[in-house]
């Protein structure tokens, strides 16, 4: 007993464009999924190249949990910038005056070559 050639058997034209198809739908959804991990992160104030170890078992868990559970860097630059407030910017490194204040520019009386630019200055030609 032979096997019959029409039964349990598919054609290779048959299969073909429905692998090329898994493959190219495999690659958008990976591809998908990078950009949205890079992007997760990132937006938690990581690296967006952490979100690349999702695709790594058992780091992807272990990333996952520092992303539920850890203290994200956004959240630290927050709660720094809350406090400052609250201490009324008064020991921040990166305080201003508001509204500024305008200096006056540095007078230089010994310095014959620095204009002064309040007064209008006459073009000086050299005699002949």
């Amino acid at each position: 007993m032979h096997p019959d050639p029409n039964t349990n058997t598919l054609n290779g034209g048959v299969l073909t464009p429905v692998i090329i198809g898994s493959l190219i739908f495999s690659v958008v959804a990976i591809i998908f999924s990078a950009v949205v991990y890079w992007r997760i992160f990132s937006k938690a104030g990581y690296s967006g190249a952490m979100g690349l170890l999702m695709f790594i078992p058992i780091a992807n868990i272990v990333v996952l949990c520092i992303l539920a559970f850890g203290e994200w860097p956004i959240y630290k630059e927050l709660n720094f910038l809350r406090q400052q407030v609250v201490l009324g910017d008064q020991y921040s490194p990166f305080r201003q005056e508001f509204p500024p204040q305008k200096l006056p520019p540095p007078q230089f009386p010994s310095s014959p070559q620095s204009p002064r630019y309040d007064q209008p200055q006459r073009p000086q030609h050299p005699q002949t």
